[in-house]
């Protein structure tokens, strides 16, 4: 069975304690033997908003419940106190009136702020109460005196939240400034009730009135010791939400219960009081509320400001709001919002200066009759509210015209550039369009605000010379190129030319044609870059890059020529081995001079070899020629005797002497064996000149010796006297003859045997028979054909006896023509 429930009032309506009322309760409720193992629960909120039906359900007491049949009204006068029922440990359960009620009126709301503070001070558990839809509201059920109880608190002290949103937790919570001055800082947990819960879920109202919390946390000015205490250090705040009592009763009354449970041993480690502090004993509890009530009502940080302040602060408020509100809403504005998102709007300035003017002047016509101070201080606020609903589009319309004009300046100037000098063009250029700026940021200007556009007439000026620093480098880079090319051209073929003849002048006439080309090159860009009035070290910084890109263009064609020098050497010797002085090529006959011949060509090869070695755009003399010309052709001289020559190898280096490395092509180890490939590749060709000569001489040789001779005029004497006595034997010998040179002419003995001896004999024991019997034959046709008519037969034989008696007199002329100059032979080269 239930106890009865015991209540008192503890403090009436009008601040009075009540001493006896209290210490009556105390021992009714044996409150002095509990010790420390009690708990104190408070709840606050605004009127009629149901505190009093939540305890008695919550708790089962017996607070007075207002009848909603009867009107909503104020039931709670004062703080009421009573027992909770069936609660361990012993829990005492306060009742404050609520906030914000039309009996108090405007003119008496210090109580609240005193209520609070006192509920604060003496509770563990404190329930705020509060509605659902106030969640998220930027004047959540607000009134005058919570703004006017705000600005008390805290004591004059500028705070960053503009409006009050909740204000049961707003008195709860400014009121911690006081109470962190004048009484001991303690461990409060704070939870939050939310009542007549909505569809949202708790989920998504918890973080936003966490984070409302926080703010008007951060806001209140503190002592100096806790300046940087966190929230968490003195409350523990938590949130739970029911639904409504009216429309759904049974679902309410559950609620309630599963939070009911959540109050049995509150106080032990893990309850919702479970890390409270500054605990005052039972037997003290009376005495040390009735020092707490004391000293909140002598405390004069909670008086009120005058009545009118009070009335014209909300009043010029709500003025400020609805004009703010107009403004927005407000069909020109919206137009111009809207326009200046897109392009630059003209006229901007003057037109929202009207509209600005307008607002203003309603404000002042509303706010006339309230107090000048706060009307002049709201004024403030409202011209700065519709200031900063203006910036972004004021900032937008600086943005459009910075675009804008940016992109007609870069219009204008590519083709001021094309008319004028570069410089002249971007001086002007800029000079114009920064003063197009000037003259549309002017027409934008507000009358009642001095907004300077001077950042981004800077951003836009830092714009423009990237702009002309990029074009200025993409024509200076163009220029460039160009005289490069020009260059490259005028020296590429000719460098070719001349280090393809490789001679004593190659490398002088190279480098005067380097520096005739260079300085025609270096001058015509000069004459260009001079518009664009560079500075001198930029200047002579891109001449002495063309001066430098001619160098490598001579060193790039050098370094081609070089590596295909061995190619180079042996066309030189084919050239000069092969053809000769008229350059027709050379026919071996067996008087000429190989040896000297091939001294020559060898002797050009390497005086190519020599030029091609090194760089010489510089006139430093080397010794390169003079050391190829020991080490490679005198060395290999058979007479040659210096020994310091034959022990001492001048190619044993890997560089020349006094030239330096990067100038170096081909090193003196790389000559040598140059050398040593291009004497391999080019000996066949001596040795078949050689040859064909040794051949011409065999061929050429066709009498016996003179002793053979002699010896076959002597025995043969008698035989001669007989051919000139008997000429029958002279005819004979004459048709042999012919027989014989018929013979060698279809043989072609002569070209047999210059394959040599043996082939020849194979070849003309196949070919003899069948020349034979082709002759044979070709006689046998003669005699067989008819001898009449003799005319017709006269003259069908004619031709032909023309035709084989000038075969026979062709090949016996080609016949002699072979035996007197012999066979000729060409250089297989020149073949």
């Amino acid at each position: 069975m239930e106890d009865p429930c015991l209540s008192t009032q503890l403090i009436d309506g009008d601040g009075v304690f009540n001493v006896s009322g209290l210490e009556s309760f105390m021992k009714e409720v044996k409150l002095a033997e509990c010790g420390l193992s009690y708990a104190v629960v408070s709840i606050m909120g605004p009127q009629s908003s149901g505190k009093s039906t939540l305890l008695n359900h919550l708790f089962r007491t017996n607070f007075r419940e207002m009848d909603a049949f009867r009107g909503r009204s104020q039931t709670t006068k004062g703080i009421w106190m009573a027992k909770a029922q069936n609660i361990e440990p012993c829990t005492l359960v306060m009742d404050l009136e609520g906030t914000d009620g039309r009996e108090r009126g405007e003119d008496d709301t210090a109580f609240e702020k005193q209520s609070a503070l006192f509920a604060l001070a003496v509770s563990d558990i404190v329930l705020i109460n509060m509605w659902c839809h106030d969640i998220g509201r930027e004047q959540a059920a607000n009134k005058p005196l919570l703004k006017t109880v705000f600005q008390v608190s805290l004591l004059n002290t500028q705070w960053g939240v503009s409006v009050l949103r909740h204000y049961y937790a707003l008195i709860f919570l400014l009121s911690v400034q006081v109470m962190m001055r004048l009484f001991s800082p303690r461990k409060t947990t704070m939870l939050f009730v939310i009542r007549d819960k909505s569809k949202t879920p708790l989920e998504n109202l918890e973080p936003i009135l966490r984070e409302d919390i926080q703010k008007i946390w951060d806001g209140v000015p503190k002592p100096h010791a806790h300046k940087d205490t966190p929230l968490s250090e003195f409350f523990n705040v938590q949130v739970v939400a029911l639904n409504s009592y009216e429309e759904k009763e049974e679902l309410f009354r559950e609620q309630v219960s599963n939070l009911r449970d959540r109050f049995q041993q509150s106080i032990a480690p893990g309850g919702l009081a479970g890390d409270r502090r500054g605990v005052v004993p039972a037997s003290g509890f009376s005495f040390s509320s009735q020092q707490f009530w004391k000293v909140i009502k002598e405390n004069k940080d909670l008086d009120l400001p005058a009545h009118k302040v009070m009335v014209a602060t909300v009043r010029c408020e709500e003025i400020g709001y609805e004009k703010v509100a107009t403004f927005t809403a407000d069909e020109e504005w919206q137009q111009f919002e809207e326009a200046v998102q897109s392009d630059y709007v003209p006229g901007f300035g003057k037109k929202i200066s009207s509209l600005l003017d307008r607002c203003l002047s309603e404000y002042d016509m509303e706010a006339i009759y309230f107090d000048e101070g706060v009307r002049t201080s709201k004024r403030h606020q409202l011209e700065s509210k519709l200031l900063q609903l203006v910036n972004p589009a004021y900032q937008s319309l600086l943005g459009h015209l910075r675009t804008r004009t940016l992109e007609a300046f870069k219009e204008s100037f590519d083709k001021a550039v094309e008319k004028e000098g570069f410089a002249v063009a971007a001086r002007d250029s800029t000079q114009i369009f920064l003063e197009k700026f000037d003259k549309g940021s002017e027409d934008a200007t507000i009358q009642q605000v001095n907004w300077d556009p001077s950042k981004v007439k800077d951003k836009l000026k830092r714009d423009i010379e990237a702009h002309v620093v990029s074009v200025r480098a993409t024509k200076l880079s163009e220029l460039c190129a160009t005289y490069e090319g020009k260059l490259t051209k005028a020296l590429a073929e000719p460098v070719e030319a001349l280090l393809d003849s490789a001679s004593e002048d190659t490398w002088p006439a190279i480098r005067k044609l380097l520096q005739r080309e260079t300085k025609a090159a270096v001058s015509g860009l000069e004459s260009a870059i001079s518009t664009f009035e560079l500075d001198e070290a930029t200047e002579k910084e891109l001449l002495l890059r063309l001066e430098n890109h001619g160098r490598s263009v001579v060193e790039s064609k050098a370094r081609e020529e070089a590596a295909r020098i061995l190619i180079r050497m042996k066309d030189r010797f084919s050239t000069l081995f092969s053809r000769d002085a008229d350059s027709m090529p050379r026919v071996w006959t067996g008087k000429e001079d190989i040896k000297a011949i091939t001294k020559t060509a060898r002797s050009a090869s390497m005086k190519l070899l020599s030029t091609m070695a090194a760089i010489r755009l510089e006139e430093d003399g080397d010794n390169i020629d003079t050391t190829l010309s020991l080490a490679l052709v005198d060395a290999a001289r058979p007479g040659t005797t210096d020994r310091s020559i034959q022990s001492l190898d001048p190619l044993a280096s890997s560089s020349w002497e006094r030239v330096p490395e990067e100038r170096t092509l081909i090193s003196p180890v790389q000559c040598k064996s140059l050398w040593r490939q291009f004497k391999a590749e080019t000996e066949y060709t001596v040795t078949q000149a050689i040859a064909a000569q040794e051949a011409n001489k065999r061929n050429n040789n066709w009498l016996p010796p003179p002793w053979a001779l002699a010896a076959m005029a002597v025995l043969g004497f008698n035989e001669f006297m007989t051919l000139l006595r008997n000429p029958f034997y002279l005819a004979v010998m004459f048709v042999v003859f012919l027989v014989g040179k018929a013979i060698w002419v279809q043989l072609d003995i002569a070209n047999e045997f210059r394959n040599g001896f043996l082939p020849a004999l194979l070849s003309l024991s196949t070919k003899f028979v069948p020349t034979i019997m082709n002759i044979l034959k070709r006689l046998a046709d003669e005699g067989a054909a008819p001898a009449a008519p003799e005319r017709q037969r006269e003259t069908e034989l004619q031709p032909r006896n023309n035709s084989s008696n000038s075969n026979v007199t062709s090949a016996g002329s080609s016949s002699l023509t072979s035996s007197e100059n012999g066979p000729e032979y060409s250089s297989p080269v020149a073949q």
